[in-house]
């Protein structure tokens, strides 16, 4: 427990320090898509996920997590995820867990962004020249998390991280560190805490930043083909650090009334409160949750604070199958709906 504590105070430090000598940098990171609920279940609670995401779902949440069991009693598994964004956005992640050895485990996780194709647009030809263009963003990662006590949980992932328009790309790599602390107090309440994103700047590069110039347009005579590249500027990665705690108010042989907040703090954007609540009802073979949170508490001007959710896990013929289901209703954006499917082994 020493080493739990110790972990425990750093943090605290660090989220101290981060407060003290932070600015307002609203708007001003790159591959903002990193910072998008991954998976229904997390969506569902307004983001306070960090105290209880296990196996996949850890991966894009608190790799400390991923070494957890489930409450069927599996520490592997695999996720997929749908996420039907705003203007024909499509957001989707896969989540795999493997055991390697009696208690640690590595992940591999996956999220892509498609914003569809778009018309090509020129001042002299503003209805689009005939052409069209596409752009995305992915993220690859790589995850290793294990127990370092019985109830203190630690994990790390590098990932890769790339965004692309056109035939411009940026790229880079980051870490995320996590971790999760089941105490004996308030019917077994959780405290975690994550950094996500911690890594390299973004800089577009392409064909498209290539152009020819003449250096001396003055006089005649000179080369006016010279070829050049124009340099475009660095942009940090949207870097989270958040402190979670979920609380069971109920819990009892079946049945169990989870509470959950967390502060989150990114490079990015102002301090914030996201809140939750699942209420489970489970048996050996069958388990059915219920969800609702509330994101971005502190934060004004927000379309949508609300979101709702529901899922089940159900056991047939010793392979343990999870469905889950977010709604996020948005005030003047189109809402948004978020499908996941599990397999546990």
């Amino acid at each position: 427990m020493k080493k739990a504590h110790a972990a425990l105070l750093v943090v605290i430090l660090l989220s101290g320090g981060i407060n003290a000598f932070a600015q307002s940098r609203v708007g001003t990171t790159a591959a903002t898509f990193l910072t998008l609920g991954s998976g229904a279940r997390g969506t569902s609670l307004g983001h306070a996920y960090t105290s209880i995401a296990t196996g996949p779902d850890a991966l894009f949440w608190n790799p400390g997590g991923a070494s957890r069991l489930s409450r069927s009693g599996h520490r592997g598994g695999v996720m997929f995820s749908n996420n039907s964004w705003i203007a024909d956005i499509n957001y989707v992640t896969f989540g795999a867990v493997v055991p390697i050895n009696a208690s640690g485990v590595i992940g591999l996780s996956l999220a892509m962004v498609d914003y569809g194709r778009m018309d090509v647009r020129t001042v002299s030809q503003p209805d689009g020249t005939g052409e069209t263009f596409g752009a995305n963003d992915l993220s690859f990662g790589l995850t290793y998390s294990v127990p370092l006590t019985p109830s203190f949980y630690f994990g790390g992932t590098g990932k890769y991280v790339r965004q692309s328009i056109r035939d411009m790309t940026a790229s880079t790599m980051a870490f995320d560190f996590g971790f999760v602390l089941v105490t004996d107090y308030l019917n077994g309440a959780q405290i975690a805490a994550s950094i996500m994103n911690f890594g390299g700047k973004m800089q577009m590069d392409g064909i498209n930043a290539e152009l020819n110039v003449d250096l001396d347009d003055k006089n005649t005579g000179s080369n006016e083909s010279i070829p050049a590249r124009i340099r475009m500027d660095k942009w940090d990665l949207p870097v989270a650090f958040k402190v979670g705690v979920g609380i069971p108010v109920i819990s009892k042989s079946n049945l169990e009334l989870m509470m959950l907040a967390d502060a989150n703090q990114t490079n990015d954007n102002n301090l914030n409160g996201d809140f939750g609540a699942q209420l489970t009802y489970f048996t050996r073979g069958f388990s059915f949750n219920t969800r609702a949170g509330y994101k971005d508490a502190f934060i004004d001007n927000v379309d949508s604070h609300l979101s709702y959710g529901a899922g089940l896990d159900v056991q047939v013929q010793g392979v343990r199958f999870g469905f889950d289901f977010a709604y996020i209703p948005f005030d003047l954006l189109d809402d948004t709906r978020t499908f996941d499917f599990r397999v546990y082994f």
